[in-house]
């Protein structure tokens, strides 16, 4: 059964048609390797039980993936942006929306994971802008090991502009909080999402914040505007906070207002991303890839196809 989460159902088989044509396997077994991958996206199942459906060993899918993975991914990529760009003809600013993907493998060590005490994880980033209710990936970036957030930030914003569009206005998660990160993207308007522990400010707030970062000198410490609300959560009503950077000069009802309006359908987006990611039981970091760029991908083509 199509996961029911998703209005519009009808669609959702034509987008995976749309797909098929977008993922392209060389050799013998690619197009039923291409639709077991798919069908398992579209079905919210695994891999390797869809494989068997369409006459191919789970084993024959992991070696076609593993082998021309890399090149797969980058065509899927290229071509969803090129979906994007059709999108968005004759647009030349857009609002921007930064946002951190972390999966985590439980077990031992994986090639190409960066380790943790939880586990191992797979960190992707995505740049994506929401336009005529359709959300759009324009860049996404695996985070390797030893690549920092303001790197990982850069390649983005590196993709957003040489695709042609100036950014209006850029939001970040709050994983993206760092003094280089803030350092870098203070040359354009921004909004990021800012960790309340790390600020430590309980209580309402709207003011000049200096950060005080222990990896860098006084010179290097970045000021901003912080803004940091309160909302009632549970039901004994215990009010918690959340807090915003920026560099934009609006009241703050509007600034934290226009932070949901941008990020909010980002983030439903990457919640939403989970009904069409399928199960593995490979570990191998091309194949996890793949997987992920599908299901983004998938929901990119949903919110498009909804919109006609």
């Amino acid at each position: 059964m199509v996961t029911p989460v998703l209005p519009h159902q009808n669609n959702v088989q034509q987008i995976g048609y749309k797909l098929l044509s977008m993922l392209n396997f060389k050799g013998k077994r690619g197009e039923e390797v291409a639709r077991t991958l798919i069908s398992a996206c579209l079905w919210n199942d695994s891999v390797e039980n869809k494989s068997r459906a369409y006459g191919v060993s789970p084993q024959t899918v992991r070696n076609y993936v593993e082998e021309q993975g890399v090149e797969v991914v980058e065509k899927l990529l290229e071509q969803v942006r090129k979906m994007s760009l059709e999108t968005l003809k004759g647009v030349r600013e857009i609002d921007l929306s930064i946002d951190w993907t972390t999966k985590t493998w439980y077990g031992k060590t994986v090639e190409g994971l960066g380790s943790s005490e939880e586990g191992s994880s797979w960190n992707y980033a995505t740049a994506t802008t929401k336009f005529d209710g359709k959300v759009l990936l324009l860049a996404f970036v695996t985070q390797v090991n030893g690549m920092t957030k303001e790197e990982v930030v850069k390649a983005l914003v590196e993709q957003v502009v040489a695709m042609g569009f100036k950014v209006r206005l850029m939001t970040l998660d709050a994983g993206f909080y760092t003094v280089d990160v803030l350092n870098f993207v203070s040359q354009f308007k921004y909004i990021i999402g800012v960790p309340v522990g790390d600020v430590k400010v309980y209580q309402e707030f709207d003011g000049e914040y200096e950060t005080n970062s222990k990896r860098h000198r006084k010179d290097e410490q970045v000021k901003f505007r912080l803004l940091v609300y309160g909302r009632e959560k549970g039901k004994r009503k215990k009010v918690v906070y959340f807090a915003r950077a920026t560099n934009l000069n609006l009241p703050k009802g509007e600034v934290l207002d226009l932070y949901n309006k941008v990020r909010g359908p980002i983030e439903t987006s990457h919640r939403n991303i989970k009904a069409f990611l399928p199960f593995t039981s490979s570990t191998k970091f091309v194949f996890r890839t793949l997987i992920f760029v599908l299901a983004v991908a998938f929901y990119s083509l949903y919110t498009v196809f909804k919109g006609e």
